[in-house]
C-alpha cells in the first residue's frame, strides 16, 4: 500500500461539493462528489439550503477519507474553496435562520440600482473593497435584506457559507481574506471589514466572521472527525473563494498568466502582486494569499448561451455546436450580444437583455449559434482588455471548463484573445487550489509559484489570424450597442 500523504481539498459548489485528494506532486488521485438543488421558485431567487450543504460535505469528505484508509494515503490536512458571493444568517445558536443566498440570486437589482445612481457612492466603494456594486456582492444583498428585502428572521450573525461549514467543522467562527475580498465589505487594502460598507449593508463588524489568512488553519472538532473517518485535531486550513483558488489550480500564479474559466458562466482572471482595479471600475480584485492577487472579470453568460440555443431550436447541443463550428467566422455578417442573464464584467448590469443583430433570411440556427460563440468570447476579450488597460500583462493564458468539450469554444475564444489558449481540463480547478494552498500552509511547498509550476497543461489551442482580425474589428462596436440596449430598456 501506499503512504504518500495527501490533502482533502472540499470545494464547495453552486450544485455539488466535490472533494479531491492530491499530494504535493499535484496530481489529483480521488475525487468524491455530493449534489443538491439550487432553488429558483421565486423570480430572481437562487437559494441553497445551508444544512444541506453541510450535509452534502460531510458525507463527500466521509467516502474521500475512506478511500484514503483503503488506499494507505495519510491524511495531512483538510482545506476549502467554495463559490464565492454567499451569505447566510445565523440565529443565536449558529443554525441557520435564512436560506443560503447564491452569486445568482438578482432580487437585490433594486438595491444595486439605487447605489449604482450614486457613482460617486458606488465608485469609491468598488475601489475600496475591489468589488463591483452589483447584485452579485454581499453588500448589496445585504442592503436589500436589512432594509425589509425579505423575511430574515431572528438573524444574528451574518457569514458566506464556508464559513458556516468551516464553524460547524471546527467550532470557530472565522473567514478569510480571500473570500471576504469578494463580499463587498472588506477594504482590500488594510484586510479588515470597511466601515462604509458595512453602513450601506446595515450591519456592523461584530455580526461578521473573525478575518484571517486564507492559510491560517483550525483544528477539526471530535464530532466531525468522528463522522468523516479523520483524526480529532486535523488542520482544516481556511482556504478561499473558488475564482482565486481556480488560478493556483490550473498553474495561473505567475504574473502575467490569467485563469480562463468556462462553464455555465465564464471569466479570467490574471494574478499581480497587489490589489487594484482598473480606473472605470470595470474589473474586480480578489486575494488568493501570499501577497497574491487576481484581478479580472466574471460574465453571467458562458456556456449557457449554447445550451440556451440548443434548447429554442430543439436539437442537441452537442450536434448543434458541430453544425455552428462548420460556418465560417463571423457568422456570415451576423453579431450577437449574448446577454440571456444580463451580464457582469466589464458591464455589471443585471438588467440588460441580449440582441442579434444583421439578421438575414439566410440565417438559420447555426450561424445564430457562432454568433451567441462569439459573441461570448468577445465578453471575455473585453474583460481582458480591462484587466490589461489596469496595467496588469496577460501574455498567457490557462483555460478549463466544461465548456472546452466542444473545439468550437476553445477555438473562437483563442480567437477573440488573439492567444494560445493551454487547456489544463484534468487539474482539479478550485478543489486542486485549495489542496495546493494547503500544502503551503503546512509547510510542504515553499511558495505558490511552485505549487503552480506542478500543474501540466494538456493541450494548446492556437487562434485563426483571420477570425482574430475580423473579431478585434468587430469588438469597438459592442460598448456602443451594449449603451443602445441599455438605453431602450425594454
Amino acid at each position: 500500500m501506499s503512504s504518500v500523504p495527501v490533502v482533502l481539498g472540499v470545494d464547495l459548489g453552486t450544485t455539488a461539493t466535490k472533494v479531491v485528494a492530491a499530494g504535493t506532486d499535484a496530481r489529483v488521485l480521488h475525487t468524491t462528489e455530493r449534489g443538491y438543488p439550487l432553488r429558483t421558485d421565486e423570480s430572481g431567487e437562487a437559494t441553497q439550503d445551508a444544512a444541506e450543504v453541510l450535509r452534502a460535505a460531510i458525507e463527500a469528505l466521509a467516502d474521500c477519507a475512506a478511500w484514503a484508509r483503503e488506499q494507505g494515503h495519510e491524511v495531512a490536512g483538510l482545506s476549502f474553496s467554495s463559490a464565492m458571493h454567499t451569505l447566510v444568517g445565523l440565529d443565536s445558536r449558529g443554525e441557520p435562520a435564512t436560506r443560503a443566498f447564491n452569486w445568482a440570486d438578482t432580487r437585490a437589482a433594486d438595491a444595486a440600482a439605487r447605489l449604482r445612481a450614486e457613482p460617486e457612492t458606488s465608485s469609491a466603494l468598488h475601489r475600496a473593497t475591489g468589488t463591483p456594486v452589483h447584485t452579485q456582492s454581499v453588500m448589496v444583498k445585504l442592503a436589500w435584506l436589512t432594509s425589509g428585502g425579505a423575511d430574515v428572521g431572528e438573524v444574528e450573525r451574518w457569514c458566506a457559507l464556508k464559513d458556516f461549514v468551516v464553524t460547524a467543522f471546527t467550532g470557530e467562527f472565522v473567514t478569510e481574506h480571500s473570500l471576504s475580498s469578494g463580499s463587498g465589505l472588506q477594504d482590500m487594502h488594510s484586510l479588515t471589514w470597511h466601515e462604509p460598507a458595512l453602513e450601506v449593508a446595515g450591519i456592523r463588524a461584530e455580526q461578521l466572521p473573525e478575518l484571517r489568512e486564507p492559510t491560517a488553519s483550525v483544528p477539526l472538532a471530535p464530532q466531525v472527525a468522528e463522522a468523516v473517518g479523520l483524526p480529532a485535531g486535523l488542520p482544516v486550513v481556511l482556504g478561499g473563494g473558488d475564482g482565486p483558488l481556480a488560478n493556483l489550480g490550473v498553474g495561473a500564479v505567475a504574473p502575467g498568466v490569467a485563469a480562463l474559466s468556462l462553464g455555465t458562466s465564464g471569466a479570467l482572471r490574471v494574478t499581480r502582486d497587489k490589489p487594484g482595479v482598473d480606473d472605470r471600475c470595470r474589473t474586480f480584485s480578489y486575494a488568493i494569499a501570499d501577497g497574491l492577487w487576481v484581478i479580472g472579470g466574471a460574465v453571467s453568460n458562458g456556456g449557457v448561451a449554447g445550451q440556451w440555443a440548443a434548447e429554442a431550436f430543439g436539437v442537441d447541443v452537442a450536434d448543434l455546436l458541430d453544425e455552428a463550428a462548420r460556418v465560417p467566422a463571423g457568422a456570415d455578417g451576423l453579431m450577437a450580444l449574448p446577454y440571456l442573464l444580463g451580464e457582469r464584467a466589464p458591464w455589471w448590469e443585471p438588467g440588460l437583455t441580449g440582441a442579434f443583430l444583421g439578421l438575414r433570411r439566410s440565417h438559420g440556427r447555426a450561424e445564430m449559434t457562432r454568433a451567441v460563440i462569439e459573441g461570448v468570447a468577445q465578453q471575455l476579450a473585453l474583460v481582458r482588455d480591462a484587466v490589461t488597460e489596469s496595467g496588469a500583462e496577460v501574455r498567457a493564458v490557462r483555460a478549463t471548463g466544461g465548456g472546452f468539450r466542444s473545439r468550437i469554444w476553445a477555438e473562437t475564444i483563442a480567437s477573440a484573445l488573439n492567444m494560445n489558449l493551454d487547456l489544463a481540463e484534468g487539474s482539479g480547478g478550485s478543489g486542486l487550489g485549495a489542496v495546493l494552498l494547503a500544502w503551503r500552509a503546512l509547510g510542504e511547498i515553499d511558495s505558490l509559484a511552485h505549487a503552480a509550476e506542478l500543474v501540466a497543461v494538456e493541450s494548446q489551442v492556437a487562434p485563426d489570424p483571420a477570425a482574430a482580425d475580423l473579431l478585434a474589428r468587430r469588438r469597438p462596436l459592442i460598448d456602443q450597442l451594449h449603451r443602445t440596449l441599455r438605453d431602450l430598456s425594454l
